[in-house]
């Protein structure tokens, strides 16, 4: 009895335990790939290779699946579709994170459920009832996670915690005309863009995973069309060949971890947790990624902590709250609505019975 309790709770601090190292080694990948584009590693080339590698990664589950595969041309066409709303996704986030920084790569990542709820209103997922207090805190707790979003991208602020000088990088120059701030305000609005994207791609994804039951035909083929359109992508923006060769060093390492780790590892850990949590648990600790973000960044890139940074990001994790809780309501209320219904029908089928035996 005692071991069937602690494999119990052993099984309920699992999905907990995986969602706080997951958030760990998205920040973990953000830092490492700010340190790699720091040392001169183009961020569409990283894309490309990234993608690249998973695919690699993929093909022996793909190959070794037991089952029969049917690839039916409408869903090729959805995952190419989905892959180009990945792809755009992923490009503009390391670009924001190239021009910023991870801290605010964080930061920005909490608006993905706002903007969720706002794509799922458009096409009619969702409804929006003001006169229930469900909608009225998913409406205040949007508006205040933009706002939020609007501080951290447009007041940098003073800083409040640095370890270590940086040295500045070359667009950076007090020389040049672009400033530091600009070159903020403008990585910030990348990564609002990205954000927009992989808000579109939860939508886009939902219709997809319900529809096809292979997660390893799903996973090989949507990363094999991200890896070709990065690459069209990449061929268009990156014009300097050098950028293509790849070092077997640091450059190579944050490739493979980002493959795995970010592509692979993190696909697996995310379906478990919401199939044994659901979306709302999982969306909650994105708050987290901003503390990660910001004390990594510190330490390891040497960065400093800003303090619009630390305001923006407790208004998103305000807003945040307000939504989730405000989903949660509308879920305890629907369960009450169906116990009420289930209740009132076997109260009233007695009486039925009793009618239809008098008649006889």
């Amino acid at each position: 009895m005692e071991m069937e309790i602690g494999c119990t709770c052993m099984w309920g601090v699992l999905p907990f335990a995986g969602m706080v190292t997951m958030e760990f080694v998205d920040v973990g990948i953000a830092t490492i790939s700010k340190a790699a584009m720091s040392r001169g590693m183009s961020s569409y080339v990283f894309a490309v290779y990234s993608n690249a590698f998973a695919t690699v990664f993929l093909l022996p589950f793909f190959i070794l699946q037991k089952k029969p595969i049917s690839l039916p041309l409408s869903f090729l066409c959805r995952l190419f579709l989905l892959g180009l709303i990945g792809s755009s996704a992923m490009i503009l986030a390391y670009s924001g994170i190239y021009y910023s920084s991870p801290t605010l790569s964080s930061a920005i990542s909490n608006l993905s459920p706002i903007f969720t709820f706002i794509l799922a209103i458009i096409f009619r997922m969702e409804t929006l009832d003001l006169r229930r207090a469900s909608s009225q805190g998913k409406l205040l707790g949007t508006l205040v996670s933009v706002s939020g979003a609007f501080v951290v991208v447009l007041y940098k602020g003073s800083i409040i915690l640095k370890l270590k000088a940086v040295s500045t990088p070359d667009f950076l120059h007090p020389h040049l005309i672009i400033s530091e701030q600009t070159m903020w305000v403008c990585g910030g609005l990348v990564l609002t863009m990205g954000c927009f994207f992989g808000a579109l791609w939860n939508i886009a994804l939902t219709s997809i995973v319900t529809n096809y039951p292979s997660k390893a035909t799903f996973a090989f083929f949507y990363k094999f069309f991200m890896t070709i359109q990065c690459t069209i992508f990449s061929l268009i923006l990156e014009r300097n060949p050098n950028s293509w060769m790849l070092r077997p060093d640091f450059e190579m390492a944050t490739i493979i971890c980002s493959a795995i780790l970010g592509s692979v590892f993190r696909l697996g850990v995310y379906s478990w947790c919401v199939q044994q949590k659901g979306p709302i648990f999982v969306s909650m600790f994105k708050p987290l990624g901003v503390v990660i973000a910001a004390f990594m960044v510190v330490i390891f890139l040497g960065d400093a902590l800003h303090l619009g940074s630390v305001i923006g990001s407790l208004i998103i994790a305000i807003g945040f709250y307000a939504m989730m809780w405000a989903q949660s309501k509308e879920k305890s209320n629907s369960m009450e609505k169906e116990v009420h219904s289930s209740a009132s029908a076997t109260q009233h089928a007695p009486l039925l019975q009793c009618r239809a035996t008098e008649d006889v």
